[in-house]
């Protein structure tokens, strides 16, 4: 077969959710299959792409703006492969005749006030049409397969759940000198509370800032620091005056956007990972965090007690008080954070990007007939 990918969320430098998948199940592939030919098409000079085999090559096509629905249509009109695959939620205007789509989450539904109006109409429309023209659809976790069905009633046969793995740089790291080096570039004092992803309303954050706060008292825990990592998003700037309203201005750090090679070590350096969503299609950082031996503290809703399993703390995300009292537990009690440290390493250890190569291939195999 010729497998088409659209590589250009690989390409980005600073790799967030899509683009970490992107990324990671592009590398995975290129480590699994050697007999088929694939072709990475990209808006832009990658700054970096994983290690591949001969049988992959890129196909770079500028165009700075809309890209995917004019330059990428162009491209299936021109010289269509055997099927695309789009690791990214909207397929081209002009798809190929047969094309596989990942749906990562339907957030969008659930929480339109997390998002701008463009945002919220871009989403609607392309994900309704990209659904309804892919030959097969990827879903990333069960409750992203029922979200699909609830709102757009897609068959059964027509959706795969393939979950996402783990890299093997997120594991236990035994020598602390590591560890306090990413810390001091960050400016980061232990012990800490650490938060990634891009700050914005769905994430929850404010809710957590203000369960910190309680949590530090009930806890007795006044020299604990709430470390949030990621990328500035929607309405940021009144998340972070939160700290400040709550009067812990100096116990909250905002550290923008960790590298993906600093992210292990600070993993590694936190008393647990704190999650309490509002919405995720999955949950990436989850699974890091336990195969870095880190406990982890997440929301009870959506995809995420399906990838926590039994290796963490849920709690209700609407409830400032259900996420502080499980922050005071994981802040005082240190037999619980051994426990919740075994069970993750265990959980974790079954997630596999090769796992899930071998199966969005199978999804490929099956919408090229």
């Amino acid at each position: 077969m010729r497998i088409g990918i659209d590589a250009s969320r690989a390409a980005i430098a600073a790799r967030t959710g899509t683009e970490h998948y992107s990324w990671e199940i592009i590398r995975a592939l290129g480590a699994l299959d050697r007999s088929n030919d694939y072709i990475l098409y990209c808006n832009r000079r990658p700054t970096a792409l994983p290690p591949l085999p001969p049988n992959f090559r890129l196909r770079q096509i500028p165009l700075r703006y809309t890209w995917t629905h004019v330059r990428l249509s162009l491209e299936m009109l021109r010289a269509a492969p055997d099927v695309l695959f789009v690791p990214a939620h909207a397929l081209p205007l002009i798809p190929a005749p047969r094309s596989v789509v990942t749906i990562h989450d339907l957030g969008f539904r659930y929480h339109p006030e997390a998002h701008t109006r463009g945002q919220r109409l871009y989403h609607r429309l392309f994900t309704a049409l990209s659904v309804r023209r892919a030959t097969q659809i990827i879903a990333i976790s069960e409750a992203t397969r029922r979200d699909l069905q609830r709102f757009y009633h897609l068959p059964d046969e027509k959706i795969t759940v393939v979950y996402h793995g783990v890299d093997q740089r997120f594991r236990p790291i035994d020598d602390p000198t590591t560890i306090a080096a990413v810390l001091q570039r960050y400016g980061i004092q232990p012990p800490y509370l650490l938060f990634v992803s891009t700050i914005q309303p769905r994430k929850n954050v404010a809710r957590l800032i203000d369960a910190f706060a309680l949590a530090r008292q009930q806890a007795a825990a006044p020299e604990v620091t709430l470390v949030l990592a990621g990328k500035r998003g929607w309405l940021t700037a009144e998340i972070e005056r939160r700290a400040a309203e709550r009067g812990i201005a100096d116990r909250v750090r905002f550290v923008g956007y960790v590298a993906d090679a600093d992210l292990p070590a600070l993993l590694n350096g936190a008393l647990a990972y704190v999650l309490p969503s509002l919405y995720e299609g999955f949950g990436m950082t989850i699974l890091e965090a336990q195969a870095c031996g880190t406990p982890v503290l997440a929301s009870n809703v959506a995809a995420l007690p399906e990838v926590v399993g039994e290796a963490g703390l849920l709690v209700d995300p609407y409830r400032v008080a259900s996420i502080a009292d499980g922050l005071t537990r994981l802040l005082s009690d240190a037999q619980l954070r051994a426990e919740l440290r075994r069970r993750g390493l265990a959980h974790a250890a079954g997630w596999t990007w090769e796992r899930a190569a071998q199966q969005t291939l199978a999804v490929l195999q099956r919408a090229a007939g």
